[in-house]
């Protein structure tokens, strides 16, 4: 039994920290766990639950189910692989009808969803809910998975989508969230502050108030009691009473800033606060698309910087996406205009950077396939050498002295031009032109790379 839990950690610690929490939001919807216990859970926190809520035996077909529905076909794959060496045999019969054959898909190849179906070796397309397996259109209609509830592959990846984007949206929001709450406390703290410093100001001249009503108050007491006394007893001390009688206490003086400074406080209140936001917010000129990025490509959370994956990741071959090299675009494409955005390309052994036109062909080999055609318009580095390359023009060799560790990219969309600079000592490249007559979006290939932020900053406009 503890090997099976065993192999649900070992499971849990391959998904990445985004693919960790999209199985806990599919976990929290089987019903069986809140989210109040999976919220701040941990791997083996959440293993746990899993086991305390399905028992052992049942717990290992639900988290292969949940790898199904997010498409980690390889997780699923090598859990199951494990799972056989400590489930009866019964059970590995049940196990293996239905599933992956992985030997198979070796001999015949990928296709677009990863995998083949075992039983008929056609392209998986649906999920069924209710046996937790990825199926071929033949499957739906057999008697196996009569009436059972279907769901395709893409809906499903689409929703792991959703909820991993919306767990980064709320991320980002929280950061947010929290820099108004610490400055929301320094500003009161400050307002506190000078409570603080005009109340002891005020409170010393009541205390000289109130020392000097009591000096006036015995003062009066004093000559209250000579006058109660015999005729010739208050002559004889008439003059010294009077002496005695006469007050010097001056009035009290009014303080001058003795209120509270609501202007200091209040004044351009939400300026003040959008302007200190510049210390935690960045402005990065072009952001990735993960949606184009090759399934070797991972990407930040910021979507600025790109790294390398040994494994390729089980991503939705959609039409935007490159299948070869490590290739990425852009989010953001151009028709008109001048744009700039500066590369990090640090110690990366090999890249190019550039910009692509929409329509280029991004599947299979496309390199070589538009090496005849113009679409593309790039600066590249391979062992020690710098060119600029403008298909199906000849290539340009550059003479950099000097390793790059940024380049500038300047597009002029309406000059039909894109410049490259060292933006280290402001030097100008190359500049390649040409007549563009479609949208072009930022171009990356290679690893790592990184794009970096620019300074912003908030003006005000003086009439």
């Amino acid at each position: 039994m503890a090997s099976i839990q065993n192999i649900l950690r070992r499971t849990m610690e391959k998904l990445t920290h985004p693919e960790f929490r999209n199985f806990k939001y599919h976990l929290k919807d089987e019903g069986k766990i809140s989210w109040g216990k999976l919220e701040e859970s941990d791997r083996y926190d959440t293993v746990d639950h899993i086991v305390q809520a399905y028992t052992v035996k049942g717990s290992d077909s639900v988290v292969l189910k949940i790898l199904k529905m997010m498409n980690l076909i390889q997780h699923a794959t090598d859990m199951e692989k494990e799972l056989v060496k400590y489930v009866p045999d019964n059970r590995k019969e049940q196990r293996v009808s239905g599933e992956v054959d992985q030997e198979g898909r070796q001999r015949k190849g990928t296709n677009k969803s990863g995998t083949l179906c075992s039983v008929h070796k056609q392209e998986v397309q649906l999920f069924c809910q209710d046996d937790g397996e990825l199926i071929c259109n033949k499957c739906q209609t057999s008697e196996k998975h009569k009436n059972h509830n279907f769901k395709p592959i893409s809906t499903l990846t689409l929703k792991s989508q959703i909820i991993d984007t919306e767990t980064k949206i709320k991320k980002e929001f929280e950061k947010l969230h929290q820099f108004l709450r610490d400055e929301e406390a320094a500003r009161i703290a400050v307002l506190r502050e000078e409570e603080d410093q005009k109340s002891q100001v005020m409170k010393k001249k009541i205390e000289k108030i109130r020392r000097d009503i009591s000096s006036l108050s015995g003062t009066i007491r004093a000559i209250e009691e000579k006058m109660g006394a015999d005729d010739i007893t208050f002559l004889q001390n008439y003059k010294s009473t009077m002496e005695r009688a006469q007050c010097t206490l001056q009035d009290p003086e009014r303080v001058s800033g003795a209120l509270i400074n609501v202007a200091k406080h209040l004044g351009n209140l939400k300026f003040r606060v959008w302007e200190k936001m510049e210390e935690i917010v960045q402005y990065t000129p072009v952001i990735l698309d993960p949606n184009t990025a090759t399934p070797k490509l991972i990407l930040s959370e910021d979507l600025t910087s790109v790294s390398y994956s040994r494994k390729r990741q089980q991503l939705p071959d959609n039409p935007e996406r490159f299948d070869k090299f490590c290739c990425v675009l852009g989010s953001e494409g151009f028709k008109s205009g001048t744009h700039c955005w500066d590369v990090e390309v640090g110690d990366s052994i090999w890249w190019d950077v550039g910009v692509m036109t929409e329509s280029l062909q991004r599947k299979e080999d496309f390199a070589s396939k538009s090496a005849s055609k113009s679409g593309k318009w790039y600066v590249w580095y391979k062992d020690g050498n710098y060119k600029a390359h403008p298909p199906p023009k000849p290539i340009t060799f550059l003479p950099v002295k000097q390793k790059l560790q940024r380049i500038r990219v300047q597009l002029d969309w309406d000059r039909g031009e894109v410049s490259f600079f060292d933006p280290d000592n402001n030097t100008q490249l190359h500049t390649l032109s040409h007549t563009f007559t479609e949208r072009v979006f930022p171009y990356f290939n290679g690893v790592p790379l990184r794009i970096l932020p620019v300074k912003a900053s908030v003006t005000v406009e003086q009439h």
